[in-house]
């Protein structure tokens, strides 16, 4: 078959487990499950027909043509998560998508790559300042620490859920902190970002809120407050707010 330029263009590819499988609009549905165009594994927890990538409108999208299973689906830049459920499909507009789906025990992902992806990244720079910009902020590098192992799992794998956060005392233990230390840490992180108009991190009557975990990392991720570039910092946890060597690393950026 001869592929045009034009389709060319709009070409996308399926990678998994270093195997490129190149998808062109005419080639028609690209299905994923135990079965069909790719064929992940004979787990018989799989749907033989799980996902499909389809052309339609104009563009590409990653449909759940299955019944128990559910997908999740990122950017890449945590930017964007979602969750495909049965007989929900997504456009595939950025330049890498990353699939992550469990079928018993075992999880699997896989890449989509779009030649010619939709979504344009715009790169944060100057913003005008304006009733509802929120101000930038300023972590003192033991507040940074605590938002970088609160957010390890998702920093560490794509398409990691929010469910995946570690508890306090958990990230306290990665840290080598009492868990009174952490809270403490924790206390004044919330209360930091919630005057500066970061909305979910305090509760009713100014008590903070029992989900400002979660909260802290979905805000961090998503306004680039942390990134995987600070997962060494964890390998060296104990570090002290006076610390001028992090202090200078963090300002260089």
């Amino acid at each position: 078959m001869t592929v045009t330029g034009a389709e060319r263009s709009e070409r996308i590819t399926v990678e998994f487990a270093g195997e490129y499988h190149h998808v062109f609009p005419s080639d028609g549905a690209f299905t994923v499950g135990r079965e069909g165009s790719l064929a992940i594994d004979d787990n018989p927890f799989l749907h033989r027909h799980f996902l499909r990538i389809s052309r339609a409108e104009s563009l590409w999208w990653l449909v759940n043509v299955g019944t128990r299973l559910s997908a999740t689906v990122t950017d890449g830049g945590g930017r964007v998560q979602s969750w495909l459920a049965p007989g929900a499909r997504l456009p595939i507009v950025f330049h890498a998508t990353h699939v992550v789906f469990s079928a018993g025990p075992t999880t699997y992902d896989f890449t989509i790559y779009a030649d010619t992806p939709r979504f344009e990244d715009i790169p944060g720079g100057a913003t005008q300042i304006g009733p509802t910009t929120l101000g930038a902020v300023s972590l003192t590098p033991t507040q940074h620490l605590l938002i970088v192992a609160l957010a390890e799992p998702m920093l560490r794998r794509e398409g990691a859920g929010m469910s995946e956060i570690p508890t306090s005392a958990a990230t306290a233990e990665r840290l080598g902190w009492t868990v009174t230390r952490f809270n403490r840490k924790l206390d004044n992180v919330c209360e930091k970002l919630d005057r500066l108009g970061v909305p979910g991190l305090r509760g009713g009557g100014g008590a903070y809120a029992t989900n400002r975990r979660a909260r802290l990392v979905e805000h961090a991720l998503a306004a680039r407050l942390v990134g995987r570039a600070d997962l060494p910092l964890l390998d060296h946890p104990d570090v002290d707010d006076d610390d001028a060597a992090i202090i200078a690393r963090k300002d260089a950026r």
